[in-house]
C-alpha cells in the first residue's frame, strides 16, 4: 500500500518549521526527523498527514551537548549516537545498555531519540529513561519555548502533552554522579521486537546503605512509570538479594498494568529484580 497524498516541506530554519506547523496544524501536519515510525504508518495509511515537515536540514538539531551535570539531545540525534561512548561514567553505561535493545541496526542509525519521545510507545526505552531520570522535553511553537517534565509529557499509550502546533526541539537529561550503579533489563519475544517488559534501576551506596534509588518500568504499563513503593523500601537499606527481591515484588504489586494478569505481574517482578541485580 502507498501513502495518501501530502504536501512536503523542508524548512531550513527552526522558525520556518514552527511557522509551517502552526499554519497547517489543522490539516494534520506532522514533523519528520527519522521517520522510522511515521513512514511505515503512512505506507499502511494508519497515518494520513496533509503536510509533512522534514526538519533534517535545520542546523543544530543533530547536536548533543554534554556538561558535567546534563545532556541536551537535539531533535535529529539518532539512536546510534547515544551508545556507551556518548558520555563518561555510569550515565554512558546506562545509555549503552538501553541503546543495544532498540530495534535493529538500520533503525538505530536513522531513528531519533526525540522521535521516540513524540511517538510515546509504552515499550520505548528512551521514554523509560526520561521518566527514570526526571528528564525534560523542550517544545517550540510560534508562541515560544516551554519545558515539560517527562512525567507530565507522557500521558498514556502514544499520547503526549505536545500541542498540535508544537514540535520537540530537544530532550534534556541529568547525568549520573560517579559511583552510581546502573542496571537495565528488557524482555522481548525476539531480539529487536517491542519490549513486553523492561526496567531501569539506579542507586548509589554510601557507608553500606543505598542512597538515591530510582526504579522505572515500561512495556507492561500504558506509559513509563517510576515505582515509589520500591524506591522507598530501598532507600537507606543495606543491599542484599532478599531486599532486591522484596523491592521487585513491591514494584510489581503496585504497578498499574495494562491488564490484570498474573503473568505480567511476574514478568514485571523479574525485570525489576534483574535490573537491580545487574546494578549490583
Amino acid at each position: 500500500m502507498k501513502s495518501s497524498s501530502f504536501e512536503y516541506h523542508a524548512p531550513k530554519t527552526l522558525d520556518d518549521a514552527v511557522a509551517l506547523l502552526a499554519r497547517h496544524a489543522e490539516e494534520e501536519a506532522r514533523v519528520l526527523a527519522g521517520g522510522q515510525t511515521m513512514v511505515p504508518a503512512m505506507a499502511m495509511r494508519l497515518a494520513r498527514p496533509g503536510h509533512l515537515i522534514d526538519i533534517n536540514a535545520i542546523p543544530g538539531l543533530d547536536q548533543i551537548s554534554l556538561t558535567d551535570h546534563a545532556m541536551r539531545i537535539g531533535a535529529c540525534v539518532r539512536h546510534a549516537a547515544l551508545g556507551a561512548t556518548a558520555a563518561p561514567g555510569p550515565f554512558g553505561r546506562l545509555l549503552g545498555l538501553l541503546q543495544h535493545h532498540i530495534a535493529h541496526l538500520p533503525i538505530r542509525t536513522r531513528g531519533t531519540f526525540c522521535g521516540s519521545l513524540a511517538n510515546a510507545d509504552a515499550a520505548s526505552e528512551w521514554c523509560l529513561l526520561m521518566v527514570a531520570l526526571d528528564g525534560r522535553i523542550e517544545a517550540r511553537s510560534t508562541a515560544g519555548t516551554r519545558m515539560i517534565d517527562a512525567e507530565d509529557f507522557l500521558l498514556g499509550y502514544m499520547t503526549t502533552a505536545l500541542a498540535p502546533e508544537e514540535m520537540i526541539v530537544a530532550a534534556h537529561l541529568p547525568t549520573l554522579p560517579p559511583g552510581t550503579r546502573v542496571g537495565f533489563h528488557e524482555f522481548a519475544r525476539r531480539a529487536g521486537d517491542f519490549a513486553q517488559s523492561m526496567a531501569i534501576a539506579t542507586y548509589a551506596v554510601a557507608q553500606g546503605r543505598i542512597t538515591a534509588p530510582r526504579i522505572a518500568i515500561g512495556g507492561v504499563v500504558s506509559r513509563a512509570r517510576r515505582c515509589p513503593e520500591a524506591e522507598a523500601l530501598l532507600h537507606g537499606a543495606t543491599p542484599d538479594p532478599a531486599l532486591f527481591q522484596e523491592a521487585a515484588r513491591q514494584a510489581a504489586t503496585h504497578a498499574p498494568l495494562v491488564e490484570e494478569d498474573p503473568y505480567l505481574r511476574s514478568l514485571t517482578e523479574t525485570s525489576v529484580l534483574r535490573a537491580l541485580t545487574g546494578a549490583a
